[in-house]
């Protein structure tokens, strides 16, 4: 990661040197946004380019919402498809399919916005900023913009594909700016103190395991936290309470995922986690070869929920604790393995992460998470998804044939 953020800190470097005198090289820097849009659009340098593109960015992050819903909507209307020349050059492909009119169909079928993004993606920490804005656009919850959302959407599934992103593990040492994010962007189980962390940190057998983008060292994409232990635990309060007696790593041979954390809603919709957990049960693996189980210890965020609506009596008796340890059991398996949806995917969200990376429903523990937010959202109930290395490659390709959930034996005795 250093080598990365010593590439970084020379290209900050050289814009920062650029705006110190980008108003004498460059001509005029508009104070008006859509004139900066202008600006941006119109210049053919690169070098003019980043300096208005560094000075359009830092108009739109100080824009309030209303003025950022304006803008948006007139970036909209002045730099859209041109649907006059879009249908012309599909005449002719259709007419002659060859290279130039295929290569006008590409140019003319992108909105030129799409475009203005990517120079503003060269400024200065443009990636994360570009990220953030999405995370703005998203909150303002307008219908009209959403097709902004989608365009940086596609644009960032390029930008932070796998195989641009580091694995970095995550310990007491890491650098606090990093640890405080942690905190902050832990997703599943709160953490609440430095001692929290520290217990889910420092121990040998409490392992963490963060993706980071070259371009955003300092901030992580999604983290994964791992407890080593010699069997599968039923409570949530068994991996995460402070006080407690540590695993001899080399002696583990059990590794559970227990809480996976996306890091930006800026990037929700491109999944990270399934080559997380993949990549770091492998690296593991080659670690502590003793390890020979790797399973996760998850939440069934929706169960209530569906509970109240497609058994309201059984969701009734867990309300007044008169719901008998069977009947959850059965409610809770109908829950995670059939599915009302219209897609035929399995119900949880949860399950459809796992399952959909090729893992299998392995085990339901009851009175695992005691938490108010685990007692509300599925009365306690947690599941353990189990990753084969084996097969969790076949898991995933039958599950999207067939879209059944994998069981094991103990699942299948209560169905």
């Amino acid at each position: 990661m250093s080598f990365f953020q010593n590439i970084l800190s020379s290209v900050m470097k050289s814009t920062r040197r650029l705006n110190r005198f980008s108003s004498k090289s460059f001509g005029k820097l508009h104070d008006d946004i859509n004139k900066a849009t202008d600006s941006v659009m119109s210049t053919t340098g690169e070098v003019s380019s980043l300096v208005y593109s560094e000075h359009l960015l830092n108009l739109i992050e100080n824009q309030d919402d209303n003025n950022l819903n304006k803008f948006l909507k007139d970036l909209l209307s002045n730099y859209d498809i041109d649907t006059k020349k879009l249908s012309k050059d599909v005449k002719n492909y259709i007419n002659e399919k060859n290279d130039e009119n295929f290569k006008n169909i590409n140019i003319s079928s992108e909105p030129e916005w799409v475009e203005l993004f990517r120079r503003l993606n060269s400024t200065s920490n443009g990636t994360y900023r570009l990220v953030k804005l999405r995370e703005r656009i998203r909150i303002l919850n307008n219908p009209e913009l959403k097709i902004f959302d989608l365009g940086l959407l596609n644009l960032f599934k390029y930008w932070f594909n796998p195989s641009f992103l580091v694995l970095e593990k995550i310990d007491w040492e890491t650098p606090a700016n990093i640890l405080e994010k942690i905190i902050e962007y832990e997703a599943v189980h709160e953490i609440n103190s430095w001692d929290d962390l520290r217990a889910r940190l420092a121990p040998s057998d409490r392992q963490c395991f963060a993706f980071f983008h070259p371009l955003i060292p300092n901030d992580p994409l999604i983290f994964v936290e791992v407890a080593l232990s010699n069997s599968i635990p039923e409570s949530i309060e068994n991996i995460i309470k402070i006080d407690r007696d540590e695993t001899v790593i080399e002696k583990a041979n059990t590794a559970i995922f227990y809480s996976i954390s996306n890091c930006h809603n800026g990037l929700m919709g491109i999944s990270f986690g399934n080559f997380l957990i993949k990549r770091v049960a492998n690296n593991l693996k080659r670690e502590l070869p003793s390890l020979n189980q790797f399973l996760t210890l998850s939440p069934i965020p929706g169960l209530m929920k569906w509970m109240k609506e497609y058994s309201s009596i059984t969701h009734q008796r867990c309300i007044d604790k008169n719901c008998s340890d069977e009947e959850l059991m059965k409610i809770t398996i109908k829950y995670l393995t059939e599915s009302n949806r219209d897609d035929g995917m399995p119900n949880d969200s949860v399950t459809r992460f796992h399952v959909g990376n090729g893992a299998s429903l392995e085990r339901i523990n009851l009175n695992a998470d005691l938490s108010e937010k685990g007692l509300s959202q599925s009365c306690g109930v947690m599941a353990n998804y189990l990753y084969d290395l084996d097969v969790v490659e076949e898991n995933h390709e039958l599950f999207f044939k067939n879209k059944i959930v994998q069981t094991s034996k103990m699942i299948r005795t209560y169905k």
